[in-house]
């Protein structure tokens, strides 16, 4: 069965990159009826934040990446690293380490005169003799001194290190006792029954020390996919300065979970040209195996695009219920279901819905200037006044269409003379959905009470 997981560090919001990681994972696994688990790796007890954990548990519920069982917090399994800490020192693979910090420094300036890569030259690792006082040892792993580490990446394909290049004996457990991110990350994944491991390719080189520990504990190596970074439009690496990163933060600027999650599968992703796709398109066709070598590039553009697409895609229902979080009732309205869906045809964001429905469900206390100084001129204010005396029914957009061009004819006007002033009486500014559809959703007595204030205001 395949086990994928998702391990942040609570030391700040989810970020996207975070949640296309999560997001792969989930889909390999739901797709191939395995398990997803969270795994929070808080062993940094100074910078972890528990703000952090509650956002991270937040975006999974706001996205609906169910994970499976209970979250797994590295802080409560110190005894169990630990354990493994001695196994290795009793077996000697792992050896007490008691190099001064000055020893340290000596040797890397050393290394750096003579312009070599900084590294520990394993002095303690076959260490016999008396301990020197007053220096508690760091615990180190036994590398191999020689030879290659190789194995395959489900996205990069063959991969080969050299050891004495890129290992030396790295530290396990610190001289205080805990446990390293490498160690503890190998133990979890193993204890965990990890099969495949899909994460950022920052983590490549962590993979051979992490094959080391996988060996060295005698634990089954799971299969590895590391993900090109998504960078920003200039091919610097995704920053706040490109736009939201913070999960959560598109969720307050208007964005649809759903449009993050298709606009996050294909930041290195494809199926075709296929640029639509729902939760079950996706279980359906992803597969880690096909993910892009090479970096993707951000495009809020293309995040709007599809956030405008489920928008006008999504029962009235559920936008009617998101809604409520930016504070417009659309079942309060007797039109509200029709507003919506008028609304919803010319959306890119949540937020653009709200501002719009709040125009035209809530009588204008003020008028845009410009607009005003515009259409809302006296010949106008005469216009609308007449324009008032026929609204005697309730009609839906095609009625009042109907009687609006009786109107005009009637007058010898044409509706560029009536429509942007009524629009701006009605919404405050000179900008809404087809003026006739407005007209549907506020009713006669409404549009005549408010064609009154207006002319009180501005006559």
């Amino acid at each position: 069965m395949i086990v994928t997981r998702f391990a942040p560090s609570p030391t700040g919001y989810l970020h996207v990159g975070g949640l296309r990681t999560a997001l792969y994972s989930y889909l390999y696994a739901r797709a191939n009826g395995g398990k997803f688990l969270l795994r929070i790796e808080d062993t940094d007890l100074k910078r972890n934040s528990e703000e952090a954990v509650i956002a991270i548990r937040e975006a999974f519920e706001w996205c609906g990446l169910a994970y499976d069982g209970e979250v797994a917090y590295q802080s409560k399994r110190f005894d169990i690293y630990k354990e493994y800490v001695q196994k290795l020192l009793a077996e000697d693979k792992a050896y007490k380490c008691y190099m001064s910090k000055e020893e340290l420094d000596e040797l890397r300036a050393e290394q750096e005169a003579r312009k070599e890569r900084p590294k520990y030259d394993n002095r303690y690792r076959n260490f016999t003799g008396t301990p020197p006082e007053g220096i508690e040892p760091v615990i180190r792993i036994k590398a191999p001194e020689s030879g290659e580490i190789r194995f395959k990446d489900g996205i990069k394909g063959d991969m080969k290190f050299n050891c004495t290049d890129i290992l030396d004996d790295f530290i396990i457990a610190r001289s205080d006792g805990t446990p390293t991110y490498n160690f503890v990350v190998v133990v979890d994944d193993a204890l965990m029954g990890i099969t495949h491991v899909i994460r950022g390719d920052d983590h490549l080189s962590n993979t051979p020390k992490q094959i080391v520990l996988y060996e060295a504990l005698g634990f089954k190596i799971p299969e590895f996919f590391h993900v090109a970074m998504i960078n920003g439009a200039d091919g610097s690496k995704l920053s706040k300065r490109h736009g939201a990163t913070d999960v959560m933060e598109y969720k307050r600027m208007g964005y649809l979970p759903e449009a993050l999650l298709n606009f996050l599968v294909r930041l290195g992703w494809s199926h075709g040209d296929d640029e639509i796709f729902s939760m079950d398109d996706m279980l359906r066709y992803f597969d880690p195996h096909d993910i892009n070598k090479s970096a993707s590039t951000y495009n809020p553009s293309k995040l709007e695009w599809l956030n405008a697409h489920y928008i006008k895609s999504l029962p009235y229902e559920r936008l009617a219920k998101d809604m409520l979080e930016f504070g417009v009732d659309f079942n309060a309205h007797p039109k509200g279901e029709l507003l919506l869906n008028i609304l919803r045809e010319r959306a890119k964001t949540l937020i653009d819905m709200a501002t719009a429905a709040n125009s035209i469900i809530n009588a204008p206390q003020t008028y845009d200037e410009k607009a005003c100084a515009k259409f809302i001129t006296p010949s106008a204010l005469e216009i609308l006044a007449k324009y008032a005396e026929i609204l005697t029914l309730n009609l839906d957009a095609a009625g009042y269409e109907k009687i609006t061009n009786e109107f005009l004819e009637l007058n010898g006007l044409k509706l560029k003379d009536l429509a942007q002033a009524l629009r701006v009486t009605l919404t405050g500014n000179s900008v809404s959905p087809s003026i006739f559809e407005v007209l549907e959703v506020l009713g006669s007595s409404e549009i005549k009470s408010r064609i009154s204030k207006i002319l009180k205001e501005k006559r």
